[in-house]
């Protein structure tokens, strides 16, 4: 068993979960950072390792069971458990609003088929494989939105929509199976609007900003709460 807490997180080679990644490090943690493009992820992997972090690169798509599969026997053989799931892999395959297609009027079932595979599903399958993993204490953050609150719903872009209000619904399940008395926590956290590849130059907040509250819910105390939605550390509607 290593001495460090043990962390995953996907789709981390860039944007949020690479400055997750490198938080956690910071912390302390032993990071196993999750990619499904190799070149990409050893390069994120090697830059971190450069800043003296213990971070290791796991050619992990989140789509596939085998990759999945591989993922949960590594950490068990390797660290012998797990204390921080980071379910950040994602994706927005829907058109930009102005697009015809971006309307749930027209919108195609494929696009909302992959966004809930990807987005919802993977997130699913991976807490069923790792929290066995976590000896009844854990962290587990699953990366939400905005765009998948039912309480301030709009129109437009329904696969990234609708994938992320069936994750805010996977946290809270799981919560409730777990119980109240658990060591692992679960819950969703919405980043905010941040300037990333998928966020765009426009948005409000830096990198560093947004990690604030994954952090945040990566890291919380025995007393935290679970089955919870979070933007920057507080409590926010579904």
């Amino acid at each position: 068993m290593p001495d460090q807490p043990v962390a995953i997180v996907t789709g981390a080679y860039r944007g949020l979960g690479l400055e997750t990644c490198r938080q956690l490090g910071r912390r302390g943690f032993q990071v196993v950072l999750g990619a499904r493009r190799g070149a990409e992820g050893q390069a994120a992997v090697d830059a971190l390792v450069e800043e003296g972090l213990t971070v290791s690169f796991d050619l992990l798509d989140v789509t596939d069971e085998a990759s999945r599969l591989r993922l949960r026997d590594r950490v068990q053989q390797e660290f012998g458990r797990l204390d921080v799931l980071v379910n950040n892999a994602g994706i927005f395959p829907d058109p930009p609003p102005g697009d015809p297609q971006s309307s749930i009027l027209r919108s195609d079932l494929e696009p909302i088929r992959r966004a809930f595979e990807t987005n919802t599903l993977a997130a699913l399958r991976l807490c069923q494989l790792l929290i066995p993993l976590m000896d009844n204490e854990g962290r587990i953050v699953n990366i939400a939105s905005g765009m998948g609150q039912l309480s301030d719903m709009n129109g437009f872009c329904p696969a990234y929509r609708l994938s992320k209000t069936a994750m805010n619904a996977v946290t809270r399940i799981f919560a409730d199976e777990l119980g109240a008395d658990s060591g692992i926590k679960i819950n969703s956290v919405c980043p905010g609007w941040v300037r990333t590849e998928m966020g765009g130059a426009n948005a409000h907040l830096s990198i560093e900003e947004g990690v604030k509250g994954i952090l945040w819910a990566a890291t919380l105390p025995a007393d935290g709460p679970s089955g919870g939605f979070f933007r920057h550390g507080e409590p926010i509607p579904w």
